[in-house]
């Protein structure tokens, strides 16, 4: 994938996928300054990254993003709206 990304394809470096794995990263190295960040990725065009913001949520219990999630849930991707759920019940069960 990093190849196609390089050569032009899946938008090349501006597209989606530098920021999908850039979220992905957040699910393993989690830091509390990457807050504001991952809000702004809830909002993103592509449905990849709000999916991976969401996850990314879920997996920290990130208390500053639990609006955001929760606007997710009325998302038109399905599968951005079940991981917005995973994000609004994670944050909600852990008191964040």
């Amino acid at each position: 994938m990093a190849e196609n990304v390089l050569s032009g394809k899946a938008g090349g470096t501006s597209g989606y996928w530098p920021r999908v794995w850039a979220a992905r990263g957040l699910l393993y190295v989690w830091d509390e300054e990457a807050g504001s960040a991952l809000v702004r990725a809830t909002t993103d065009a592509s449905w990849r990254v709000r999916e991976m913001a969401a996850k990314v949520i879920a997996r920290h219990s990130v208390g500053e993003a639990l609006d955001s999630a929760v606007r997710l849930q009325h998302d038109p991707v399905a599968r951005v709206r079940v991981a917005a759920e995973r994000a609004v019940r994670a944050v909600t069960q852990a008191g964040a």
